[in-house]
């Protein structure tokens, strides 16, 4: 990885030097299928690149990443590719003012996701093929000049074996035989470039707006098709249109609007213009939640916002990613809520985005939303919660503050301004400034350059005749940003539900703001910081609002001040201020109320990790005994066939733990147990499975008897985990060797080992990987792709061994590899304050005992 690298300086020089005036790429995709194992691990690339010298200069290079070079001709002259490739950029010198570089190269299939991807379907044998770029993968696939500000149109042609069909950026233009050519893209960015090759399921239909038309097409396996619901995917992305259409005052300017939906893929999804892929994991095989299509619903539009912000429009450098995916995750929600059957998803966002955004703006690693990205590597693990969901609910608050005319406004002036072009900061700053009136520097000096978040908590005061005589908001945190948020007050009712009586919208600066408007308003049961989720903060309650959420948080009406509160009640159990075990008995008593189905599956993982991380280990069993009851009452009390059994159904087998649990999952998997209206499908079989083999009561027989039931990608998927979670000494070691010591297994099999590993309940069994952890790191670092090496040192991390020694040894190896590279030491700093936030919950969870 270390030769792959490209840094910031770099970049900035050679975009200094010169620019692009266009691509043709072909790439020949005939040796994906028959021929020897090592004919199918390469396919023929031929790229010709048309650039100019602005600058003076007369060397520069290439990037590739590729087995083998057959031939390099700048200008036509022959470069000798032994002296000119290094196996990850061609040097170029002597360039003239217009130059013409033909680069002839063998580049090799990927198994990781990176680059071109290929894939065979275990079910019919057919080969299926994908790209994935970002952040700069294209150059495994075709020689260029991998950096985000380089735009140039695009030419793609594509000689494919006889039967396929192959989509790319630009429509098809022409097909001869088994060569097809596509309609040359408009400038973008190498990153966003795409090919789709194989055998695929391809539906059609067309959007029109006026007299704009836009083919739309939606492509899976087709052993998926029976599964496929393209339906609801052109339903939701003609949603999308008409609301960007409507906002943005830009016409979609790609073309046409393709989905594909792809196999083993690292990603939720990739805004390719023109040709938008996605994991094919939103194509449900089984009965799934609400939620489940709301979030298949939200990445259609995240990514369709990126036509806009990302691909019309692009940063210059990574620093700026904000730019692009702090705004597709905002606009997916907002579009979701405005222009969907999603009209909840704000709740979704509140509960589960901004949850990842907390979190995320804790770590060591936590930086300000516009970034320090030094080279690639730092790009690479920049896509994270900050640059998403903090993003997103700045931008939130940046609405609130701003006014949603002055902010949609600034953003219709701002492609109209910078089209096909890339920006930075300032550019938007600037039309902000513009169209609301207000200090956008400010602003952006608080919320944009500045890393942590607040904590804001009520204090309330009340007079001899029971009203408010004071209610003020303390701030706490680093940067006292200025929040533009909603104080809330509730009261139980006379029918004993809890509901808003006041509400005022107040700026809070400084560290102590007095909300001035409430005072003299009636006794409150609950405040209610940050009502309605204006801003991005960590709230707390005082002590009489805590008191009435223990007792009557199921009776809180709105579901987004409920939302709201639980997600307080989370930060507050990960802060070591609730015990753990006081957060599994809230969610016990209340869980069952919840309505909204997103919320009660966020509050399902939250309470999983409150008892595998957070618990006192001595609690832990009873804990487990406790959810497991709790969960199977909840199970059997829900309307039969509803979407609240299923997802109680998936916790519970999520959370069995004794002999009566384990004998009804075996029961409902064997058709001798019923619950009224539960159907156990094949994906809910798996559910069941899994708990079993990890307790040592399905064996690799059984293991390999559902696999034939299920012999799909999916199917495989689940087995290789479920074997992985049998609790042998053998497995473990078997587990280890397939994702540390060799590199045979996909992408999405490494990520599958992986997950059957580290098993809560085989602590002892993983103990002896720590060391061995620490000792192998560096060295899958350096030797695998940047996005095993992610899987590996994020996914092995010894977690589930917290005790202060694991913490010791991780400080050891920290202390040790401070040359390490700064992209794997992030890593494991990151793990580290995991395992550190949980020894601290766990000591508060102690005292509670």
């Amino acid at each position: 990885m270390p030769g792959e690298n490209l840094s910031r300086d770099e970049a900035r020089q050679r975009a200094e030097l010169l620019s692009v005036d266009g691509y043709e790429v072909a790439l020949d995709l005939r040796s994906a299928v028959g021929g020897s194992e090592s004919e199918r691990r390469t396919f023929r690339s031929v790229t010709t690149i048309r650039f100019r010298r602005v600058a003076r200069g007369s060397a520069t290079f290439v990037d590739l990443i590729a087995p083998s070079v057959n031939a390099v001709t700048l200008n036509g002259r022959e470069l000798d590719p032994a002296a000119v490739f290094d196996g990850s950029r061609i040097a170029l010198g002597g360039l003239a003012d217009e130059n013409v570089l033909v680069v002839d190269a063998q580049c090799a299939y990927s198994r990781t996701g990176e680059g071109l991807h290929r894939f065979v379907d275990p079910e019919d044998g057919e080969v299926y093929l994908y790209t994935q770029y970002e952040p700069a993968d294209a150059r495994r696939v075709f020689a260029n000049f991998e950096q985000p500000d380089l735009k140039a149109p695009f030419r793609f042609e594509v000689t494919a074996p006889e039967g396929w069909s192959v989509w790319s950026n630009g429509a098809e233009e022409s097909r001869d035989g088994e060569v097809r050519r596509f309609a040359e893209t408009a400038p973008i960015s190498t990153y966003i470039t795409c090919v789709v090759a194989g055998p695929y399921h391809c539906v059609t239909d067309t959007y029109r707006r006026g007299e704009l038309e836009i083919p739309l097409g939606a492509m899976c396996r087709r052993s998926l098709a029976r599964h496929f619901d393209p339906e609801d995917v052109f339903l939701v992305t003609k949603q999308g249109l008409d609301f960007f259409h409507d906002n943005f005052d830009y016409p979609y300017p790609f073309g046409k609007y393709d989905q594909a939906f792809v196999p083993e893929y690292n990603l939720g999804a990739m805004e390719n213009p023109g040709l938008v892929t996605f994991r094919e994991e939103y194509i449900y095989r089984g009965k799934v939640t609400q939620a489940a299509y709301e979030r298949r619903a939200n990445v259609i539009l995240h990514e369709m916002a990126h036509m806009w912000f990302g691909d019309l429009v692009t940063m210059k450098w990574w620093d700026d990613l904000w730019l692009k995916e702090s705004f597709a995750d905002f606009m997916g929600s907002f579009s979701l809520a405005e222009a969907t059957r999603f009209t909840n998803s704000w709740v979704t966002f509140a509960n589960s985005r901004k949850a990842w955004a907390y979190r995320a703006d804790q770590l060591p690693s936590t930086h300000p939303v516009t970034a320090d990205i030094r080279d690639l590597e730092d790009a690479k693990l920049n896509f994270d919660g900050i640059t998403y969901a903090k993003g997103a609910a700045v931008l939130k608050q940046l609405v609130a503050y701003a006014g949603r005319d002055a902010f949609m406004e600034g953003a219709r002036r701002y492609f109209k301004r910078h089209a096909y072009g890339n920006t930075r900061l300032d550019d938007l700053l600037s039309v902000l400034e513009e169209t609301s009136g207000r200090d956008m520097r400010a602003w952006s000096r608080s919320w944009l350059e500045t890393s942590g978040v607040n904590v804001l908590t009520p204090v309330v005061t009340y007079g001899a005749d029971g009203r408010i005589s004071e209610l003020v908001v303390l701030q706490e945190g680093g940067e006292l940003r200025p929040h533009r948020a909603a104080v809330g007050l509730y009261r139980l009712s006379p029918g004993g539900e809890l509901v808003r009586y006041a509400r005022a919208e107040v700026d809070i600066t400084g560290e102590r703001t007095v909300v001035a408007e409430l005072a003299g308003a009636e006794r409150a049961d609950l405040v209610l910081v940050n009502d309605d989720d204006l801003t991005y903060g960590k709230v707390r309650f005082d002590e009489d609002s805590l008191a009435t959420l223990r007792e009557h948080l199921g009776d809180l009406t709105d579901p987004l001040a409920r939302a709201l509160c639980w997600s307080a009640l989370w930060n507050l159990t990960r802060d070591a201020v609730l015990p753990a075990r006081d957060f599994v008995h809230l969610v016990l008593a209340f869980a069952g109320r919840e309505s909204d189905i997103g919320v009660l599956q966020m509050l399902h993982a939250w309470t999983r990790s409150a008892l595998v991380h957070y618990a006192a280990p001595k609690w832990r069993e009873e804990g487990a005994r406790l959810l497991a009851e709790g969960a199977l009452r909840e199970l059997r009390a829900a309307e039969p066939g509803s979407e609240h059994q299923l997802t109680w159904a998936r916790f519970f087998a999520a959370v069995a733990a004794s002999e009566r649990d384990f004998q009804l999952l075996e029961g409902l998997l064997e058709g001798t147990a019923k619950i009224d209206g539960l159907d156990v499908d094949q994906e809910l079989r798996w559910s069941f499975l899994e708990p079993l083999t990890a307790h040592g009561r399905a064996d690799e027989a059984v293991i390999a008897a559902e696999l034939a039931r299920d012999d799909t990608a999916s199917g495989k998927r689940h087995q290789v985990r479920c074997l992985a979670s049998r609790p042998s000494q053998t497995v473990k070691a078997q587990a280890w060797a397939q994702v540390v010591e060799s590199d045979a297994l996909s992408n999405a099999l490494v990520e599958a080992v992986i997950a059957g590993f580290a098993q809560p309940s085989q602590r002892a069994l993983t103990a002896p990987y720590a060391p061995k952890y620490f000792a192998v790191i560096e060295r899958v670092w350096a030797e695998r792709s940047i996005q095993i090496g992610m899987d590996v040192v994020r996914g092995l991390f010894p977690s589930l061994q917290d005790d202060p020694a694991t913490l010791e040894a991780t400080d050891a190896w920290l202390a040790a590899h401070e040359s390490a590279a700064p992209a794997l030491r992030r890593l494991v700093l990151e793990a580290r304050d995991d395992l550190a936030r949980a020894l601290r919950a766990q000591a508060r969870d102690a005292s509670a005992g």
